[in-house]
């Protein structure tokens, strides 16, 4: 699947919501947390490196983690959308200094 980057609306508001998907690559060790952005899917990414320091996160319940600071990953991954900080694939990367 390809993604493409999203941009800001016309009236700047790049309409930024989160659905309840989300999911653990174990392959990977990457958490990942759907937005979505006028209407289109972006995938926020997060490293289990990550939630471990910055959360305590175990190796045997990543997404709980995720679950327990919700609100705070998605303030992140929306700060990146707002400031267009896309990866080659269209999806956002989540890393310790946002946060």
């Amino acid at each position: 699947m390809q993604l493409t980057p999203n941009r800001k609306s016309a009236s700047g508001d790049p309409g930024v919501s989160f659905p309840r998907l989300e999911c653990w690559n174990p392959m990977t060790k990457v958490a990942t947390v759907a937005a979505e952005v006028n209407k289109k899917r972006v995938l926020c990414r997060i490293s289990f490196d990550i939630l471990r320091d910055k959360f305590g996160a175990s190796e045997q319940g990543p997404m709980q983690s995720v679950a327990q600071h919700r609100e705070t990953i998605q303030a992140a991954a929306r700060k990146l959308i707002e400031g267009e900080a896309y990866e080659e694939d269209g999806s956002v990367l989540i890393r310790a200094r946002d946060l």
